[in-house]
């Protein structure tokens, strides 16, 4: 397999390590978190060091950075250099936002690391959203008898955003907080229907059984996730992926709500483009008869 040239992968490095994450060992996955944590300090880092920092060894340096598409350390090392400075004088950051959040932190640098890594990851997942897979997702929510939606916890919220935007222009559509009502609704779907499971890990064994569910019954399922390698991409027909930058000081965080509700927002505009007169008349209907309940409530 062709290797990518290393001006392309000097844009997608970070990108390309939290792809891989799902997929790598313990001891390599110590040397990633360490890297997204702080891309420039690590740059700067011999292998001796980075492997000493992590508590692995040299080996388990050398397993990361060619899973994630390297030949030696140090183009890895000239790539992460290059992305930091590219996106510091981008977006007029010092290194130190990248940092995760510590307890040294006044609020004012809470805000900036905060905003930043919110306004990347939305940036990130722009970058790497199939736009081909997004059309295959629009069509089929766009000819769906039923669309069913499911996520937990944080992924819930972003299930719960979508169904309210697909009941707006008269879709039928629900939202599942349980996972047994999930399968239950799931296992009573059929070609004519679509499944969405929503999770930032992929590995969320509530929304792989929903979507696995979905898929025996016949439906078209698509999976929204931060690792398209995921069990749950790679049980689901159809993956809108993000590039949200989750830190294990905010895990769940807004960052990777934000990413997924943009790709949300994507597909449902889509969608009501697919049948703009209808969505349009819908909207319209929907928002008077919200707006007279709000009359009404001011003048009863």
């Amino acid at each position: 397999m062709e290797m990518p040239g290393s001006a392309q992968l000097s844009r997608t490095v970070l990108l390309r390590i939290r792809s891989v994450l799902p997929a790598l060992r313990p001891s390599e996955r110590a040397v990633a978190d360490l890297v997204l944590s702080d891309p420039s300090r690590a740059a700067s880092m011999s292998i001796g060091d980075l492997a000493e920092e992590c508590g692995t060894s040299t080996t388990s340096v050398v397993r990361f950075y060619k899973k994630v598409g390297y030949g030696g350390y140090a183009a890895l090392r000239l790539d992460l250099a290059r992305e930091t400075a590219r996106e510091s004088a981008a977006h007029d950051v010092p290194a130190e936002v990248y940092e995760d959040i510590n307890t040294a932190d006044s609020l004012e640098d809470i805000v900036s690391k905060i905003a930043f890594n919110e306004t990347m990851s939305i940036a990130d997942t722009a970058q790497v959203l199939d736009v081909e897979q997004l059309a295959r997702a629009v069509s089929a929510v766009s000819g769906s008898r039923k669309t069913d939606i499911f996520g937990v916890g944080a992924g819930g919220l972003v299930g719960q955003d979508m169904q309210q935007k697909l009941h707006r222009i008269g879709l039928t559509s629900f939202s599942w907080c349980d996972p047994h009502a999930a399968s239950a609704s799931a296992a009573l779907q059929d070609a004519d229907g679509v499944a969405v499971a929503i999770s930032h890990s992929g590995a969320t064994l509530d929304t792989i059984d929903f979507l696995k569910t979905a898929k025996s019954a016949g439906a078209t399922t698509i999976a929204i996730t931060n690792h398209a390698d995921s069990p749950l991409g790679r049980a689901a027909g159809i993956v809108l992926s993000t590039a949200a930058r989750e830190t294990p000081f905010r895990p769940g965080a807004m960052g990777s709500r934000i990413a997924q509700m943009m790709i949300v927002d994507c597909l449902f505009v889509g969608v009501a483009q697919h049948s703009h007169d209808a969505s349009i008349a819908a909207l319209q209907k929907t928002h008077a008869a919200v707006q007279d309940r709000k009359l009404w409530r001011a003048n009863p």
